[in-house]
């Protein structure tokens, strides 16, 4: 039997949900048919008589009992439980064989040769549409979100003022596929034993957990991203100019998989996703507001401050104003039934896990019923979401005591809704309801013996903070401390106000307004507001590119001694850019974005420039546009950028503007593209 054959990118690319990737190679799913027309050199082909001997190779040393090597024939039809082939259309000049991946085969780059003389490559992926494979998933709608979707939203800002930020995760933009599956093969696994790490490929716990570790750079193991949370970002560029990943993995790629720089918790997040949508693996990102950093594994973050309300800044443990990872969603034969569905994994190297450092992957459900023996890191990430946060005073006298505060970790877990741009709250997924007897029990499981222990103190003194409206980068604003007596005697307090920049994974930075009462006095019943004023000229040199401010109220009862707290961050409002787009949107036609900011700041902003990125709308990297001249207080900077769309389809610019002043500024328009 002699013949030539070729096979219908298009076709099956699109059958498997892959043409995005481009239709100029065959990039199929597992546990789902494509197809190969075999062009005959002769009609010696006789059905039910001529045999076909096949093999499919992945890996650098294939072997059968691996699962990297399959060898087969043909059959009658299609087994779609192993690897299989079947001619699909009868005898003639040409034929067409359908062939079947088995759907537990490892993902990466085969080889399937025919009757060992034709040879053709292709790369196989997850199949979250194919009910056989682990990640499968049965919404349409889901899948067009946690697969498909190129763009996306992440949540920055706090508890109290979600904020959302545009993100292009590009996973089917040129290379990133191959830099993905790079990926695979720079891990030290591979190194150490390929076979054995091809293998291990076709189980998504396994890559998920390598995905987690190579992602940071951490353990100098050529991962992609390295973490900076310093002021300043020298010899790279800030997290926060980062619009997307496919910049990133590009620039990893083409560098000799040196680790670029820098990245903070979301851009790890957001790589991490843009890989595991590429692999096939359905993926979100998660934003955990207040999330804790509990380094001794002991559920409790204890920090002590001073009779002037300043922070002791000598323990590792820390709360994250916000923390991002990322979910996949799988199922776990490893693990007692109950635990399939979404799993938690963090690539943003904190603490390591077997020697390295990764996190995950852990069923949410392990987190929200208090199982942690389950695998992996389940402890770590309970306490993300449960630690207990305790303040201690410690008096000038030498004497301490624990301040009452009831500022809660774990607080709006969030990721984008399916379909719409919303904030979807996930936080049900991790925890019991507050005070349930549910979340109590889970406590005792958990052995989280300070929450058990709580005792709701009610003190006869109260303090809060409230903030003015319209608090916008540029202008003086008032906080106010309000302080009121419910006991039947007079009060008589020490007050310190305090606001400081803070960055967003908890490090308190420079003071921007103080104010310290030593002498407040309270009727029975009474009630005091003490404002506090924080002048753009004072903090305007203090913030961190996260915009936070961090206020503290530390109230000091002196006939008892007793001292309780209030805590609250700001997030500073960036001004709006304004986006419209000029001419009518459809496949292959110039378009222009018409961009505009308007200087919020009472100064002059140096060295303006807007970038624009978005999938199928940029050609996969990013277009600049400097503006000549500052932009006075007041005035608007505005530009024109024009782009030519590749795609049909709703699609996500992304927009940056950047300058001295004011740092990175994000909007973001959804266009719908026409054919």
């Amino acid at each position: 039997l002699s013949f030539i054959y070729n096979y219908i990118e298009n076709f099956n690319n699109t059958d498997h949900h892959t043409e995005l990737n481009g239709t100029d190679r065959l990039i199929v799913r597992r546990g789902q048919t494509f197809t190969i027309n075999l062009y005959l050199n002769s009609d010696s082909y006789q059905p039910g008589y001529s045999q076909l001997h096949i093999t499919a190779e992945t890996g650098p040393q294939p072997e059968e009992q691996y699962g990297t090597r399959a060898v087969f024939g043909l059959s009658d039809e299609i087994n779609d439980t192993c690897w299989s082939a079947a001619f699909s259309s009868p005898p003639g000049d040409t034929v067409c064989l359908s062939v079947c991946a088995a759907p537990d085969a490892p993902i990466g780059r085969y080889i399937l040769t025919l009757d060992g003389r034709i040879q053709f490559d292709f790369i196989l992926l997850f199949n979250p549409w194919c009910p056989r494979d682990v990640v499968y998933m049965d919404s349409e709608e889901k899948l067009a979100e946690y697969v498909l979707a190129q763009d996306g939203i992440i949540f920055r800002g706090n508890a109290e003022y979600p904020v959302p930020i545009a993100w292009y995760f590009g996973q089917f933009e040129e290379g990133i596929l191959d830099a993905c599956l790079r990926i695979l093969d720079m891990n030290p696994k591979h190194s150490r034993n390929p076979g054995k790490d091809c293998s291990g490929r076709r189980n998504v716990i396994y890559v998920t957990r390598v995905l987690s570790a190579m992602i940071n750079s951490n353990d100098r193991d050529y991962g992609v991203l390295e973490g900076c949370w310093k002021d300043t970002f020298d010899g790279g560029v800030s997290p926060m100019s980062w619009r997307g990943s496919v910049q990133i993995l590009r620039t990893w790629s083409s560098t000799s998989c040196l680790p670029v720089r820098f990245g903070q918790c979301w851009v790890f997040a957001a790589v991490a996703c843009t890989v595991s949508r590429a692999l096939g693996i359905p993926c979100r990102v998660v934003t955990n507001f207040y999330s804790a950093h509990d380094t001794n594994s002991n559920l409790v973050i204890e920090r002590y401050l001073n009779e002037k309300g300043e922070i002791d800044s000598s323990t590792r443990d820390m709360i994250w104003n916000y923390h991002c990872w990322v979910e996949s969603w799988m199922t776990r034969p490893d693990l007692p039934p109950g635990f399939d569905g979404w799993q938690a994994s963090d690539p943003t190297p904190q603490e390591k896990s077997e020697g390295v450092f990764c996190c995950g992957p852990v069923p949410v459900r392990a987190i929200k019923e208090g199982e942690l023996t389950f695998k992996y890191d389940a402890p770590f990430v309970f306490a993300e979401v449960n630690a207990d946060l305790v303040h201690i005073l410690k008096y000038n006298d030498g004497s301490t005591r624990k301040i009452v505060n009831d500022q809660k970790v774990g607080q709006k877990i969030s990721t984008k809704s399916v379909g719409r741009d919303e904030r979807e709250d996930i936080t049900h997924l991790y925890k019991y309801p507050e005070g349930s007897a549910e979340e109590r029990q889970v406590f005792e499981k958990a052995n989280h013996q300070n929450k058990l222990h709580q005792q709701q103190a009610n003190p006869g003194l109260q303090i809060t903070i409230k903030l003015s409206t319209g608090i916008r980068k540029g202008c003086d604003f008032d906080v106010f401390a309000i302080v009121t007596n419910k006991t039947e005697e007079d009060k008589k307090c020490r007050l310190v106000f305090a606001s400081r920049a803070v960055s967003y994974n908890g490090v308190i930075g420079r003071e921007c307004g103080f104010k310290d009462l030593l002498n407040v006095e309270l009727a029975p019943g009474g009630e005091r507001k003490v404002p506090l004023k924080l002048n753009y000229s004072k903090y305007c040199t203090n913030l961190t590119e996260d915009n936070l401010i961090r206020l503290g109220a530390l109230l000091i009862d002196y006939s008892t001694k007793e001292a309780m707290m209030a805590m609250r961050d700001i997030v500073l409002d960036d001004p709006e850019i304004k986006i419209r787009i000029l001419g009518e949107p459809k496949e292959k036609r110039k378009l222009a974005a018409e961009l505009t900011l308007q200087n919020p700041l009472p100064e002059t902003l140096q060295g303006c420039c807007f970038t624009i990125e978005g999938a199928n709308l940029t050609g996969g990297s990013s277009i600049t546009e400097k503006l000549e001249s500052p932009v006075e207080p007041g005035q608007e900077a505005k530009v024109k950028i024009y782009f030519t769309p590749t795609q049909s389809g709703l699609r996500k610019l992304v927009v940056d503007f950047d300058s001295d002043k004011l740092g990175h500024v994000r909007g973001y328009k959804n266009v719908i593209i026409g054919k």
